[in-house]
């Protein structure tokens, strides 16, 4: 069949206009493709753009068009829409996006951060109760939420995400736990929640130390002779 074809359009244009022929075609069938590429672009270029802008009626309309709410919108950190909304403090947009048909919470930045992180690492309660009214997950692998409302000392989260299941002695990769993140850092207030809600002061991470040994190394002694105090009260050293 294909030679049939070859020789009844070589009849029909001789080779030279056959060959030319071929290539028109070729190029007439990668245009689809092409065109969708270039939509798909400029539909990328505009979702961060409605973001950074926090244009929620210009979301609402690329959400109407069909355009994915997951979609990658700062493409060096691998962030979605809803991660850059919490980043860019763009609440109208976050609003939109948080109730969007098909959205996944849950998904990760090129870091490992999720929406939910970014909320807590940012002191953001108004997201970060947001984000768990819609049952985003406070737990996973890695760093967590937790890690980062408390090691800035953000009280306020750290209560939200416990009452929301979050693993009070989670482990970061290094098996740092929230309560050695708020004693290196010195949040004295965030150690005592952490501590009364039953982390285990005792546990070590990767390098062997523990919440007293951080908050000695760097030089909050205040904390570390509370938690001294309260492991001997308990009859654990």
């Amino acid at each position: 069949m294909p030679n049939l074809f070859n020789r009844t359009v070589n009849r029909m244009y001789g080779h030279a206009q056959f060959s030319a022929f071929f290539l028109l075609l070729l190029a007439l069938a990668c245009l689809p493709s092409v065109s969708f590429a270039s939509g798909e672009s400029k539909n990328a270029d505009a979702f961060a753009k409605a973001v950074q802008l926090d244009d929620a009626r210009g979301m609402k309309a690329l959400l109407a068009a069909g355009v994915d709410p997951n979609l990658i919108a700062q493409k060096q950190r691998g962030e979605t829409g809803l991660m850059l909304a919490v980043h860019e403090e763009s609440k109208k947009v976050f609003a939109v996006l948080l109730n969007a048909r098909g959205i996944d919470l849950n998904l990760r930045a090129r870091n490992g951060d999720t929406a939910l992180m970014i909320a807590s690492y940012k002191g953001d309660a108004a997201a970060v109760k947001a984000l768990l009214d819609k049952e985003a997950e406070p737990n996973n692998t890695g760093w967590t939420a937790l890690h980062y409302a408390a090691a800035i000392g953000n009280d306020e989260i750290v209560q939200m995400l416990l009452d929301a299941s979050a693993y009070i002695d989670a482990g970061s990769p290094n098996n740092t736990t929230p309560i050695m993140m708020a004693a290196r850092a010195g949040k004295i207030l965030t150690v005592k929640l952490l501590l009364d809600s039953g982390a285990d002061v005792t546990l070590k991470n990767d390098v062997g130390m523990t919440a007293i040994d951080l908050a000695r190394k760097f030089e909050h002694d205040d904390i570390a002779d509370g938690l001294t105090h309260r492991l001997k009260q308990a009859g654990k050293l």
